[in-house]
């Protein structure tokens, strides 16, 4: 099993002003690979407030592979990519670049997208985008390969070589 925390970063999801559609596939797209949700804040385009709860869940949950949604574009208050690179020890650039790839055979708006992928200490986090149709565009590119991601960030692989 994969401890999976989500968070989606809205500023009117977080007033209630609206539903979280692309938190919810999240959700389920992530059971697909035996990933459980053990933690899920939606929280307002703060920067300070998404490093705290992206923190947080790394810290008290236990999660292993954390998964924002919303803020990678660029307006003003698109900052989910920034609060990301300020915690994360490697970058793992492979993710995001495959996301986009994908994502621009549907829409020339995919390379606006800021969205980053990296290791903060034992987890993994991905930004993805904020609508639930390019979340699952995006998600359902490079899901497959986020056990072996996990895995390796576990130290648990001996040999990658087929």
């Amino acid at each position: 099993m994969i401890k999976v925390g989500v968070i989606t970063a809205s500023d009117k999801g977080s007033k209630g002003e609206r539903e979280d559609k692309s938190g919810q596939v999240i959700q389920d797209m992530v059971a697909e690979i035996d990933g459980k949700v053990v933690s899920y804040q939606i929280v307002p385009d703060e920067k300070e407030l998404l490093k705290c709860k992206m923190l947080e869940m790394m810290t008290q949950e236990g999660v292993e592979l954390l998964l924002t949604t919303g803020g990678t574009g660029l307006g003003p208050r698109d900052v989910t990519p920034d609060a990301t690179l300020e915690l994360i020890d490697k970058e793992v650039p492979g993710i995001a670049e495959a996301m986009r790839m994908e994502s621009l055979k549907v829409t020339n708006r995919a390379m606006l997208s800021r969205a980053i992928a990296g290791i903060a200490d034992k987890t993994l986090i991905i930004n993805l985008p904020g609508s639930p149709k390019a979340v699952n565009e995006c998600l359902e590119v490079v899901l497959s390969a986020l056990p072996h991601a996990i895995d390796l960030i576990r130290d648990e692989v001996e040999d990658c070589a087929r």
